[in-house]
């Protein structure tokens, strides 16, 4: 067993870019069905850190104003963000295990751009 899996995973020039402002994205590499799991991983905690001011970093607690931030492994950094309501995939948090699982809200098409 293996604490990272991205194996279902791959990272390209994101399909919401624009000529003046290109950026990576999370894709499919193959049909995902409902419920399955995408990918697993773990993160670091960031001490002294805003992640206010980062995109690329993970809310890592329930409190409000969030305080605590991380890194993921993986390629969860690449899930583009989805209006309210149309993401298709979910991030399961395990604040104490430093760990997450993201899993296919609806059925995900090979070469997908995954969003949460």
């Amino acid at each position: 067993m293996t604490k990272v899996d991205c194996s279902r995973v791959y990272v390209d020039t994101s399909k919401f870019s624009t000529p003046s402002h290109s950026f990576d994205g999370a894709f499919a590499k193959t049909d995902i069905k409902k419920g399955e799991l995408v990918e697993k991983g773990i993160v670091r905690r960031l001490n002294n850190f805003d992640g206010m001011k980062n995109p690329y970093v993970h809310t890592w607690s329930d409190d409000t104003p969030n305080t605590t931030w991380a890194i993921s492994s993986g390629c969860a950094t690449y899930y583009n963000t989805a209006p309210q309501g149309k993401a298709n995939t979910h991030m399961k948090r395990f604040y104490d295990e430093d760990r997450f699982e993201i899993y296919a809200m609806k059925d995900i098409k090979m070469d997908e751009e995954l969003t949460h």
